[in-house]
């Protein structure tokens, strides 16, 4: 989940069994299209040594996921079938809350044997990219994965991760990694406060007893709601989804929003449509609390029958140039 959605933490615990009816992450703009793609960030991000090579039990685990993305990106110049059978890969791994909260220290955490919401988003598309630009080591993925989890591409902090998944969506749109498709979809503009970290501040280990993060955090939910009077984020509504089906594609990105208040997002995960399948057959591969990375085999289906998600964000990942 976002940052409130991946650690959503152990707030209220009604709140943390509704946020987990809800399917599952937490909290971290979209908007119109980009008539061309702004150019993708370098991988150029200075990591310390100890996040550039996979531990002994990553290892094998990273390199069968590597081998199903290249193998993938041999058959298509298109990114997004690639992203979807990466996220297939891992069918079956748990859901993993809190991972990315777990050091006392920021730090960039991979994991490939569980996941929440977002971390299986995040680990999927740094997989496909790796795999479209030919480069098949760790290091590589490492930055490609902190070039999206961070703003404006790093440097790792608490501060400069993007904790609500519609900022997560903007960063990566300016970066060239994915495309918003607010406006093509003809969403509806999303009206929300933005304030569910700082009004729920106690759940939150971070910066519970630490003013300055507070502030920081503060801050960053000051700017977003100032953005979206700017540049209000589009969504499809829940009833309209199945109206959109033949414009969506394999791997495209789903951010499902909430109507809880302060809360742009509760889910996340990626269109998935079968091999061989028709125009209208299209789930939700995703990292589900109950059932680890799943498919849901319907979308529209899936996101009514969930309380307090009224719609779905949609963003395109972008092949690598």
């Amino acid at each position: 989940m976002p940052a409130h959605l991946r650690s959503l933490p152990v707030i209220l615990p009604g709140l943390l069994i509704g946020l987990a009816l809800l399917g599952g992450c937490r909290p971290n703009p979209d908007g119109s299209t980009e008539a061309a793609a702004p150019p993708q960030s370098s991988g150029s991000l200075a990591l310390p040594d100890s996040v550039l090579s996979p531990p002994d039990t990553t290892a094998d685990r990273f390199e069968a996921a590597l081998q199903t993305a290249l193998s993938h990106s041999e058959a298509t110049d298109s990114i997004g079938p690639v992203v979807q059978a990466v996220g297939r890969h891992f069918r079956g791994r748990p859901y993993r809350t809190g991972t990315l909260d777990a050091p006392t220290t920021e730090t960039l955490v991979a994991r490939f044997d569980g996941f929440d919401c977002v971390t299986f988003v995040e680990t999927a598309l740094a997989l496909a990219r790796g795999a479209q630009a030919s480069d098949t080591t760790y290091a590589g993925f490492a930055r490609r994965l902190a070039e999206q989890r961070y703003r404006s591409g790093g440097p790792v902090g608490y501060c400069g991760r993007l904790h609500y998944f519609t900022e997560w969506i903007a960063d990566n749109a300016t970066r060239g990694h994915v495309r918003r498709l607010g406006a093509q979809l003809e969403g509806r503009p999303l009206r929300d406060t933005l304030d569910f970290m700082s009004t729920h501040r106690s759940a939150y280990d971070r910066f519970a007893t630490d003013d300055s993060l507070f502030a920081c955090v503060q801050e960053m939910e000051a700017r977003l709601r100032a953005q979206q009077r700017r540049d209000p984020v589009r969504y499809v509504p829940q009833d309209s989804i199945r109206a959109v089906y033949d414009q969506l594609r394999a791997g495209d990105i789903v951010a499902l929003v909430s109507s809880i208040d302060g809360l742009d997002v509760a889910h996340t995960g990626l269109v998935y449509v079968p091999p061989d399948s028709g125009p209208n057959t299209v789930g939700l591969l995703h990292a589900s609390l109950t059932d680890g990375v799943t498919v849901s085999p319907d979308l529209q289906r899936y996101v009514r029958t969930i309380d307090r998600q009224i719609g779905m964000v949609v963003a395109r990942p972008r092949p690598v140039r």
